[in-house]
């Protein structure tokens, strides 16, 4: 398995971003101003990452997806690794990441990696979805804003 930076011209993979967040349109908020990141298998896309500048010093992982067919298997913390170490060595000192309050798999799989809690934003879902986001039949609300330091 390969992790690589996608490059100026490559097909943004939005089939693989969708699986981690819900609207072509919510994409194309960050996807311009972002770097991504792919793990390949023998040639096939199987994870993506979008990372979104915040300043000179905080980057957000606006979005993480592994193809289900390869979940669980440790490949989506081994992106999240390899992302990290780029973008330390790019100047970050910080990465966000925002997942639902609510999420408790993704929640733990950040606190795995060394995220910690830092802060909400209150009606993230309902303000910025056009239809009602339901996961594991709740509907989603407010955002958990966790933090790591990666200097």
């Amino acid at each position: 398995m390969k992790v690589r930076k996608l490059t100026r011209g490559e097909e943004i993979p939005y089939n693989l971003l969708l699986l981690g967040d819900e609207t072509v349109e919510a994409i194309n908020r960050y996807i311009a101003k972002s770097t991504l990141f792919v793990c390949e298998e023998a040639g096939e896309l199987i994870a993506v990452s979008a990372l979104f500048p915040i300043d000179a010093r905080v980057v957000e992982l606006k979005n993480i997806a592994v193809v289900p067919a390869f979940q669980g298997k440790g490949i989506g913390s081994l992106l999240l690794e390899h992302v990290q170490e780029e973008m330390k060595l790019a100047g970050y000192e910080e990465m966000l990441v925002g997942t639902p309050d609510v999420a408790i798999k993704q929640l733990t799989f950040y606190r795995k990696l060394g995220f910690k809690n830092d802060h909400i934003r209150k009606n993230f879902f309902l303000d910025n979805y056009p239809e009602p986001i339901i996961e594991d039949g709740i509907q989603l609300k407010d955002m958990q804003v966790m933090k790591k330091r990666l200097s």
